[in-house]
């Protein structure tokens, strides 16, 4: 890993960065002389029983791990299979969407997987449950059916790994401990993004008021489709409060326009449709010190390959008989390499 903290004494420019206005504009001009490396990761501190349709003989259901990934049809789901493929894990061929999805067949890794929608989905899951006891279910749909789903898994008793955002996240953890399930329920699936927030979170405890009076400015730059803001930026603008900087969220500078992305931030085009590059930098009073804190991800595979990961620490879970309880990316970290 690249060094995570860059620091210096009349060694960086001093003057404030212009790419960044103190203003409450959300999205702003980028100079170009201003750029993110295009580097892949980077981090520096400069969804009564029947029967389900699909094939058991082509799909024997004695493999050690399947897991059934729901929202196969998008983008994150599709690389979560690819990447539980790579991995030998058995993927299930039954999926549950969006009720516009019913129905398809999705081809991936040689593998058909038949899209159930909303209707019948507990009949559904506690035949595959059934058929393969060992099952763990992966969550990659929409922020809208987050509640619900967890509210099934709960209530057909399988265990399952989240990394869907939004919904009601006080309502989810509240169901997912009344249900008494084993679960992984994470935002972010990055194992190494989310070692860097523990990191930060640390720093943040034991250090409070470290960076007193220095100045922050944030960017973040994510996929046109990603309308919010980064609650991964968030989290570490969190951090550095509890370090002594001002900073409010409105000030964030999202950066959503693809040719900005390309020409300013350095995105490679390519990856465009699925990226995450943040850019934090603290100025001192005085102008003399100057920290960059920096992480850049092109594609998803960081985030696939935490999933499965986190499928195989909860499976060890099952198999150990661990507590029945909801576990965090943190849980997998602790527990090393999965792989």
């Amino acid at each position: 890993m690249a060094s995570l903290l860059k620091a210096s004494s009349n060694v960086f420019r001093s003057e404030k960065l212009p790419f960044l206005s103190r203003s409450k504009t959300r999205q702003g001009v980028v100079p170009k002389k201003v750029t993110f490396r295009s580097v892949p990761v980077a981090l520096s501190l400069s969804t009564s029983t029947g029967t389900v349709e699909h094939d058991p003989v082509s799909n024997p259901p004695d493999i050690a791990i399947p897991i059934m990934v729901n929202g196969c049809t998008g983008k994150m789901g599709k690389s979560v299979i690819q990447a539980a493929d790579s991995a030998g894990l058995h993927v299930v061929p039954v999926s549950f969407d969006a009720e516009k999805n019913s129905g398809q067949t999705v081809e991936l890794c040689g593998k058909k997987i038949l899209v159930h929608g909303p209707s019948d989905r507990e009949r559904i899951l506690a035949s595959v449950f059934q058929e393969y006891p060992n099952l763990i279910v992966v969550d990659y749909t929409v922020p809208a059916a987050v509640n619900d789903n967890a509210e099934l898994y709960g209530k057909v008793g399988v265990p399952f790994v989240m990394g869907t955002t939004g919904g009601d996240r006080d309502q989810l953890y509240k169901t997912v401990e009344e249900s008494k399930v084993y679960a992984v329920i994470s935002p972010q699936m990055g194992k190494q993004v989310v070692a860097f927030l523990a990191a930060m979170e640390i720093m943040a405890e034991q250090f409070p008021g470290a960076f007193s009076g220095y100045s922050l400015q944030v960017m973040e730059s994510h996929q046109a489709g990603k309308l919010d803001t980064s609650g991964t930026a968030k989290a570490i603008i969190s951090c550095f409060q509890k370090l002594g900087v001002l900073f409010d969220m409105d000030q964030i500078q999202m950066i959503r326009d693809p040719k900005q992305q390309v020409e300013m931030v350095g995105v490679p085009e390519e990856h465009l449709s699925g990226h995450a590059f943040h850019l934090y930098h603290l100025t001192s009073p005085d102008q003399t010190v100057s920290f960059e804190f920096q992480h850049n991800v092109c594609g998803r595979s960081i985030y696939a390959e935490g999933t499965v990961d986190a499928v195989l620490f909860l499976a060890k879970k099952v198999k150990l008989k661990a507590d029945k309880r909801i576990y965090n990316m943190i849980d997998v970290l602790r527990e090393g390499n999965m792989r």
